[in-house]
């Protein structure tokens, strides 16, 4: 099979999770290799490939509309070929076959050697995870596992992604050693539950000892864990995270819902009174850490007493950081029996109660920061404004610090800063 030519324009539109992302960029990282010419931009390519997202309502639509707008420009003469990968193709590819014929392939969640093979490019074994970013060069993604074995009656991912399938440890050190040598300083675990990391391929949970192996990568000097799993927490970690300075005191822990009868529907494996002792010790064992959590409002039998107990629990927990999610009925999940009883109206108004009572404790937060200290990781300029993030808060999803007068400070570089002003979801700072 000969390599692509430069004639070949590629635009990849990735849409959905981070863990998209990353399959994108080693999509995008393999193209490269190929030759092949890559465009930012769809109107000027003549190939799109669309990563698409299946998880919820809001995302498949999202997905069906892009690639309805790729398919309208091929019929219009503006793109030769348009290829659809990921969440949606792999649960849904016979209906999108029969719906929309004018797409030239659908492919899976694991099948980049299928699309590469498609778009007459050859899958390069011997540089195995070299990618290309698509995030600002000094923070990255890094999936450690791909899957999961939880048995969430609402949640579709495991029919879309498959069983739990821990990655080499070995393989996450030499892609980290490749990233820091791209300049990356922060890596952002993901995984749909990262503290299962290990169980499949060691027979032993082995997080704690990823998260030591990968703080002793030079340059590399934040580690953040995403998607942390509550039921079976492996506690070993909190050590791990108070003791090593490279590891954030951050941890995103959906616990979904706090009443027992939703917890128990939703299969959770875990009771409200064990959260309470698990978010209690997590933040006795590690001083200063900030929990991020999801919720979901409007799940078949949450009652109005469910969601007061909801709304307790988010008052109680303080959480740092915290979104909610409306119910969404998904189909071949063990909740779809269920129905969806709840209105629409009334799951948005249960939404933004529990946002209503997030953005109180926020601010309260925040407020509580004026006059301190943080060290900051400036991500982009904007105005007269550096805007960064501390370690306390991911990129794209949590809250920012803009420093004043900050044009002169580097994208990439760390800044110690002086808080002076807060938002509810943002702070404002000066250089220290």
């Amino acid at each position: 099979m000969s390599e692509i030519t430069q004639t070949s324009k590629i635009n990849v539109i990735t849409l959905g999770c981070w863990k998209n992302t990353v399959d994108s960029e080693n999509l995008l990282g393999q193209l490269a290799l190929n030759n092949a010419t890559i465009v930012e931009n769809s109107d000027d390519a003549d190939t799109v490939v669309i990563n698409t997202c299946g998880f919820i309502d809001a995302a498949k639509q999202e997905s069906i509309d892009t690639i309805m707008e790729a398919v309208e420009r091929k019929n219009e003469g503006k793109l030769k070929k348009v290829i659809v990968m990921g969440c949606l193709s792999e649960r849904y590819k016979n209906d999108l076959i029969t719906e929309i014929p004018q797409v030239d392939a659908y492919f899976g969640t694991n099948q980049l050697r299928e699309v590469l093979k498609e778009l007459d490019a050859r899958y390069k074994y011997e540089l195995l995870g070299e990618r290309a970013l698509t995030t600002p060069s000094h923070f990255a993604y890094m999936k450690i596992s791909e899957g999961c074995d939880h048995p969430c009656s609402f949640c579709a991912i495991p029919i879309m992604r498959g069983k739990h399938a821990t990655k080499p440890q070995e393989e996450i050190l030499a892609e980290a050693y490749r990233l820091a040598a791209k300049g990356v300083k922060e890596l952002i675990l993901i995984a749909q539950d990262s503290t299962y990391y290990g169980v499949d391929l060691y027979g032993e949970r082995r997080l704690g000892s990823l998260l030591q192996e990968l703080s002793a990568v030079d340059g590399i000097e934040w580690i953040r864990l995403i998607y942390a799993y509550p039921a079976k927490f492996p506690r070993e970690i909190l050590s791990v995270m108070k003791n090593n300075p490279k590891i954030c005191r951050y941890l995103d822990i959906p616990v979904q819902h706090a009443s027992d009868d939703v917890l128990k529907s939703m299969r959770r494996g875990i009771t409200n009174r064990a959260l309470r002792e698990l978010l209690s010790s997590i933040k006795s064992e590690v001083p200063g850490v900030a929990l991020r959590t999801t919720l979901i409002v409007g799940y078949p039998n949450e009652t109005e007493q469910d969601f007061q107990t909801l709304c307790d629990f988010v008052r109680e927990m303080q959480f740092h950081r915290l979104g909610v999610f409306t119910y969404s009925e998904e189909e071949g999940t063990t909740a779809a029996p269920l129905g969806d009883p709840i209105p629409n109206e009334v799951k948005e108004e249960r939404k933004a109660t529990i946002m209503e009572i997030q953005k109180d404790i926020s601010e309260e937060r925040n407020s509580r920061l004026i006059g301190s200290r943080a060290k900051v990781l400036i991500d982009r300029h904007e105005a007269s404004f550096a805007v960064g993030r501390t370690q306390w808060d991911a990129p794209e999803i949590d809250q920012e610090v803009y420093v004043k007068n900050g044009s002169q400070l580097r994208v990439g570089n760390f800044y110690d800063v002086k808080i002076v002003e807060n938002t509810e979801y943002d702070l404002y700072a000066e250089q220290s």
